[in-house]
């Protein structure tokens, strides 16, 4: 069990994220950037909620992600949730 960086819930599995998305830096033919390990919920919530370009602008750290009112309140509910249980994500 790992824990995720956006959430801190011990999940049995984490995928990677990238802070700045590789849309962005692949054009301007850069290094791919920093990642961070997140839970499979988290990382659809992103990007739902979320476009590229917004993300490599303004949302480019853990803190700044953790701190936005919208993902703010996925946060306080998925922290509650079972994290071997499937979740759906909404706008």
């Amino acid at each position: 069990m790992a824990q995720c960086e956006l959430c801190q819930r011990d999940c049995p599995k984490l995928t990677e994220h990238h802070l700045v998305p590789r849309q962005q830096t692949k054009r301007k033919k850069q290094e791919p950037g920093p990642t961070t390990d997140i839970c499979a919920p988290c990382h659809k919530q992103i990007h739902t909620l979320f476009t590229n370009k917004q993300l490599a602008q303004n949302l480019n750290t853990v803190d700044l992600l953790r701190s936005h009112p919208n993902m703010a309140k996925f946060l306080a509910w998925i922290r509650k949730q079972d994290p071997y249980k499937k979740v759906r994500t909404y706008r």
